[in-house]
């Protein structure tokens, strides 16, 4: 899924280009000039006449207040998000269907292996494309522009459902199956850093919270669509239908875009800057000059390292600034494959699986599946909560610890319950109960952070290139865990929530060694971890940094407004692993207390406490 693309670069470059405006208007204008005038900006891309759509100034919807557009961005790019949430949903109850599994070949599906394998088989090819048609669209979304990008991932998308739709064998279905990937793909990289970059600064909060509110309700949407079209009699509708409507939401995005502003950041690059102020005054409130000379300094910026902004660059770097990319491109790939190893596609795709070997019959175990998605839906708002207020690392941590407890206790109740007996219900009613806790945690820890994450630690002259990179891991990581769960259900059968919980466990050290705090910093701050901080680990890192002589170098744990107040008034903040009031109080502790309170401690600059 896709995730909220981080707008704190742009406000800090605004805010820089505030204080460095020094001098006279006539000073400041030569400046500026000197500065951007001889900029050599690229030449329109000689194949962009071949795509369809694209953003035209005299199309564009117009609002009398830049509120109300934000609101509508906001809305169009929920709608975008909704249907990745939906189409990744969609095969969860057409994979039960008898018609379906009849037509494709692969049933009886207990107790046959290659049957279970070409099941888990039509469901993990979906994400060889999405991994395809992210790569594609991050490049082209530079080529060519956010909305030319989308409508090229719609086009695919739409070809994917009609095929899907219509699909009468298993090779014809895992065909669309990888064309309906690449477009998803392609929606889901362009989509929200399109949405960070047109809408203004405020309100990321609630804009994250709509975000994953809206992709989780997709999910939930495309779940009860199926669950009363197999009450229809005619079970070849009942998958077909819920496959065919994922073109309504295709048209609407896809024919919907072209009315909307492109990125303003995207057009000054190309040149084009009356085009990029006429957008920044459709979509802000104040007054656009210093916005767009921000954005002039960081197109600038972007023209001259060009050279880093391309795939094989990132992953093979032959200078320094190439190798901070590619550590970025690692965090953020191995962050995404994390959030599936907790087993979050286990419990989705397969909960009506999971609820049936608890002993609940067929019909009970898909209402329990809908709600179950319905109270992940509302879980994602506390995502805003613990992000903001704890932090991503805290957040990360927590969520695994709470996760792996409901992991284990869930696998030994599921044990219980498949054995008959007077005591069965109540073991199944266990495991159901810890299954909905299990979703509600990941709701409100893990779902939103591997998407937010990237946009934090990426530049922005590689912003939409590591959005791809960021759905590569994704896609990875779905496509290995969808493509080996209904071996692990038949051969293992409880044993698989215990197996989620050693990996939860599993991730929890490279969350805690690996990963900067990114919340309360700009990205500038970020790449002075990157620059700087010559370690793999983030406490060695932390070190480094503090060893030449930086301010800002406790990366373990998220930075308060008061540290904000000390760095930009220019004092200097205290260098101590240990500040002299946590020594004085520690020495007045008595020994019995000591243990905790330096567990608190230790927990505490560790980021995690």
């Amino acid at each position: 899924m896709a995730a909220v693309q981080n707008e704190k670069m742009d406000s800090k470059t605004s805010s820089d280009t505030d204080e460095k405006g020094v001098g006279t208007p006539s000073e400041t204008a030569l400046k500026d000039n000197d500065d951007y005038e001889n900029l050599k900006y690229p030449e329109p891309w000689k194949f962009e006449k071949w795509f369809v759509g694209g953003y035209s100034q005299g199309r564009m919807i117009k609002f009398k207040s830049p509120k109300t557009m934000y609101k509508a961005i906001n809305l169009f790019a929920g709608v975008a998000i909704m249907f990745y949430g939906y189409d990744q949903g969609v095969m969860s109850q057409v994979n039960l269907n008898p018609h379906y599994q009849e037509l494709m070949g692969i049933a009886p599906i207990e107790g046959n292996s290659r049957n279970v394998a070409a099941l888990g088989g039509i469901v993990s090819v979906y994400y060889g494309g999405t991994l395809v048609g992210a790569l594609v669209a991050g490049s082209l979304a530079d080529r060519m522009g956010r909305i030319k990008a989308v409508v090229f991932g719609c086009l695919w998308a739409l070809l994917g459902a009609v095929l899907q739709a219509s699909a009468y064998n298993i090779t014809w279905m895992c065909c669309a199956r990888v064309i309906s990937g690449v477009g998803v793909g392609a929606i889901d990289c362009v989509i929200p850093v399109w949405s960070a970059e047109v809408s203004s600064h405020s309100a990321r909060g609630a804009f994250l919270a709509i975000e994953f509110f809206m992709n989780i309700g997709g999910l939930a949407l495309a779940y009860w669509i199926e669950y009363f079209a197999y009450l229809d009699p005619n079970h070849e509708m009942a998958w077909r239908t819920p496959l065919a409507l994922q073109i309504i939401f295709v048209l609407i995005i896809g024919f919907g875009i072209n009315f909307f502003p492109e990125s303003p950041r995207w057009l000054m690059k190309m040149g084009r800057e009356e085009e990029a102020r006429n957008v920044l005054k459709a979509t802000r409130d104040a007054d656009v000059e210093y916005e767009l000379k921000g954005i002039k300094k960081v197109v600038k910026y972007e023209l001259e390292t060009s050279g880093a902004n391309h795939y094989v660059a990132m992953l093979f770097p032959k200078d320094k600034y190439s190798k901070q990319l590619r550590w970025r491109v690692f965090l953020a790939v191995w962050l995404q494959i994390m959030q599936e190893l907790v087993g979050i596609g286990v419990i989705t795709v397969y909960a009506v699986d999971l609820f049936q070997d608890a002993g609940f019959e067929e019909q009970l175990s898909k209402l329990l599946a809908g709600f179950n998605n319905l109270s992940y839906m509302f879980s994602v708002i506390f995502a805003v909560i613990t992000l903001d207020r704890y932090g991503r690392r805290s957040t990360m941590v927590w969520g695994a610890v709470a996760m792996a407890v409901e992991l284990l206790i869930a696998g030994i109740l599921d044990k219980y319950a498949q054995i008959d007996g007077p005591s069965q219900r109540s073991f199944g009613a266990g495991v159901a109960t810890l299954t909905f806790l299990y979703t509600a945690t990941f709701g409100a820890t893990w779902l939103t952070t591997p998407w937010l994450y990237p946009t934090e630690i990426f530049p922005l002259n590689v912003r939409a290139k590591g959005g791809a990179w960021s759905v590569v891991g994704w896609s990875i990581g779905n496509g290995i865990i969808t493509m080996i769960t209904p071996f692990l259900f038949q051969a293992i059968s409880y044993g698989t929530l215990l197996l989620l919980f050693g990996l939860n466990i599993f991730c929890i050290p490279f969350v805690i060694l690996m990963y900067p705090e990114t919340a309360g910093r700009s990205l500038e701050q970020m790449d002075t971890f990157f620059e700087h901080g010559d370690s793999w680990n983030v406490f060695r890192a932390s070190h480094n940094i503090r060893d030449k002589g930086i301010d800002d170098w406790r990366w373990m744990k998220k930075m308060n407004s008061e540290e904000h107040e000390h760095l930009e008034a220019g004092r200097r903040m205290s260098t101590a692993v240990r500040s002299p009031a946590e020594d004085e109080k520690d020495a007045k502790m008595s020994w019995r207390k000591r243990p905790v309170y330096t567990l608190r401690r230790k927990g505490s600059n560790a980021g995690i406490m």
